[in-house]
């Protein structure tokens, strides 16, 4: 399945469902086939987006710093990051927001 993004105020945006669900579960959105991120629900997911990537982040270094401090080689990330992949959808929820339109997906 493929999350399809639509807004008025940017251009489509699509992402493979494991994605797509991982950033909709981030903004506290039901990861149905269909729903919608209103003007006013946009501020609050940018946040939660920005919260979910730094804990991410926090978590990696702690790993790898728990890993140097046993004289281990850290664990490489061999997936792409939360950052990598949120970047474009807040993008398009920062320029929703801007002209105060939706984001839905599945319709």
């Amino acid at each position: 399945m493929l999350y399809k993004f639509k807004s008025k105020a940017a251009g489509d945006l699509i992402m493979l469902e494991p994605n797509g669900r991982r950033v909709l579960e981030a903004i506290g959105k039901d990861p149905g086939p269909k729903g919608i991120i209103l003007p006013g629900e946009i501020a609050q997911a940018v946040a939660a987006l920005e919260a979910a990537i730094a804990s991410e982040e926090a978590e990696q270094k702690k790993a790898a710093e728990e890993a140097k401090a046993k004289g281990e080689v850290p664990a490489r990330a061999d997936s792409v990051s939360l950052r990598q992949r949120a970047l474009p959808f807040i993008d398009m929820l920062r320029r929703a927001q801007k002209a105060n339109e939706d984001i839905v997906w599945g319709v």
